[in-house]
């Protein structure tokens, strides 16, 4: 006959939900992060601002496939407009430079760039994945890259 005590019985909850909230760092650990970094902006000729965005893919795996919807947020914080931008291949254990053109707005009215969603994430050979757990975002220019 196995005796329980309150006292063990509050350790083993204490455990189990340290374990839970311990999960998503393990599972991150175990693949890796994805850095996205806006690296910089510059003017376009003919209007609109040029973005250069970092990929470091530290996850262990190559993706053929990732797309993200970005809202750009104006100087006065006000969503300008919705950017679907596909950014595969990304090679694993490789830092990619990716630009994308954003249409008749300057650089100096972009304030914040949101990624809204990532409307597409497949590792080769897998089946499509939920990116956001492994995203990290970073910008070392003067509008932010936010979740």
């Amino acid at each position: 006959m196995q005796l329980t005590s309150p006292f063990s019985s509050i350790l083993s909850r204490g455990f189990a939900t340290a374990l839970l909230a311990l999960t998503p760092q393990l599972a991150r650990a175990e693949t890796g992060s994805l850095l996205v970094e806006l690296n910089k902006m510059e003017e376009i000729e003919a209007g609109g601002c040029r973005a250069f965005f970092l990929f470091r893919n530290q996850t262990g795996k190559s993706f053929a496939d990732f797309e993200m919807s970005l809202a750009i947020l104006d100087g006065e914080g006000i969503i300008d407009r919705l950017l679907s931008v596909d950014a595969s291949p990304l090679p694993v254990q490789r830092t990619t430079l990716k630009l994308f053109e954003i249409p008749a707005i300057t650089c100096s009215n972009i304030s914040e760039i949101l990624l809204h969603d990532v409307t597409s994430c497949k590792p080769q050979n897998e089946a499509e994945m939920d990116c956001f757990p492994i995203l990290t975002l970073g910008s070392r220019s003067s509008a932010k890259l936010v979740k």
